[in-house]
């Protein structure tokens, strides 16, 4: 199947209406969610935690021995919780960094988690089958009732961001001017980390616990290029997480070889690399061309410089010189006397220049406020 078949078909078919539902919300609340992780540059804590996920769901599974989807995340979310505040423990009663807390809780997580998952496996009962999808994802096996979960929960963030709107962006950016204003800030700092928790959780069964993260922080990074506001940062990062969801899906679905997730998660990093490169102001595109755009000034504002210094010592600044005199000059090019001329600061005769009033008052005023910089400096 094509992606054009695929579009033809989305409205009509309705795993792949479900299917393209899900990973869209999905997409928006991760984007949404972790804008905060990446401001509070916890961008580690949704690696850690959805790796912490996964024996709460091994042993969600143990204990009611149904694969309920609804069970199984209950399970994740319990268990992401705990790792959660396992990490903060460490870092506040010890000596540890942060990095080191989240490497310990994800790898013994982890371990726990994978060694529940081989128990299982050998246990004498077939229902145990289909619990390591999430690890990597199964977008496939999203129903309705997953949608709707994935819907009301992203409506519960949203009513409580609105509500704490100014809480979380004070929090955001000055966590100690928040206390100075009598704000409960771990309360605040706890709320932040639920609400990431069930989003990361919300996604284990479409990404899965080893991509989890990227889906969490790739279009928070995206939308860090574009902006510096947070409500334009936090809905450009949802915006990017649904486009990814809706293209990954879309992608995968026309090729029956190529797993969702992964190509959700590879979108999505197209989305960051797109943004790393094209973005005003922060892009890689954009500050090369605004160095050699500086570059260019500054060869035109030394050669103005040097002319000015050879225009002052005749009484007409509109005295020919010959372009030689130049060639030996480090900022000279023939393409900054050029630029020059169009700017009507020189006027070219053959091979002789000669400075232009326009031309003459602007160096003058370059070279006052040189003088101005000196005297400040000295």
């Amino acid at each position: 199947m094509s992606i054009t078949e695929y579009f033809d078909l989305l409205f009509s078919d309705y795993t792949l209406r479900t299917i393209t539902l899900g990973t869209a919300v999905l997409g928006a609340i991760c984007g949404m969610l972790g804008s905060f992780a990446v401001l509070r540059k916890q961008s580690l804590l949704g690696d850690a935690i959805s790796h912490a996920a996964l024996p709460g769901i091994a042993l969600a599974f143990l204990i009611t021995g149904s694969k309920d989807t609804n069970i199984l995340l209950l399970g994740a979310l319990v268990s992401g919780l705990i790792g959660t505040f396992w990490i903060r423990g460490i870092i506040t009663k010890t000596h540890l960094k942060t990095d080191t807390a989240l490497g310990l809780i994800l790898s013994l997580f982890f371990g726990f988690g994978m060694l529940l998952l081989t128990f299982i496996q050998k246990q004498p009962n077939a229902n145990q089958a289909g619990l390591d999808k999430y690890l990597f994802g199964q977008a496939a096996t999203l129903v309705e009732s997953d949608v709707n979960l994935m819907v009301i929960v992203t409506g519960f963030c949203l009513v409580i961001m609105l509500l704490f709107w100014k809480e979380f962006k004070i929090m955001l950016f000055d966590a100690e001017y928040t206390k100075t204003l009598g704000f409960n800030t771990q309360f605040i700092d706890v709320l932040i980390t639920f609400f990431i928790v069930l989003a990361i959780v919300l996604g284990l069964q479409t990404v899965g616990v080893v991509l989890m993260s990227a889906m969490l922080l790739a279009p928070a990074a995206s939308a860090r290029q574009w902006t510096n506001k947070l409500s334009v940062m936090i809905g450009l990062a949802a915006l990017f997480g649904a486009f990814s969801g809706v293209v990954g899906t879309a992608i995968s679905a026309s090729d029956s070889n190529l797993s969702t997730g992964p190509v959700i998660v590879l979108v999505a990093a197209v989305f960051v690399l797109a943004s790393f490169i094209f973005s005003p102001g922060r892009g890689l595109l954009f500050r090369e061309l605004k160095f050699r755009q500086n570059r260019r000034d500054l060869h035109l504002r030394k050669t103005l410089q040097l002319m000015y210094g050879i225009a002052s010592t005749h009484e007409n600044i509109a005295h020919p010189h010959a372009i030689r005199i130049l060639n030996n000059f480090q900022g000279f090019t023939r393409k900054t006397l050029r630029k020059m001329e169009e700017k009507g600061w020189v006027t070219i005769q053959n091979q002789e220049w000669a400075m232009t009033e326009k031309g003459y008052s602007k160096a003058e005023n370059l070279y006052n406020q040189l003088e101005e910089n000196d005297d400040t400096t000295d």
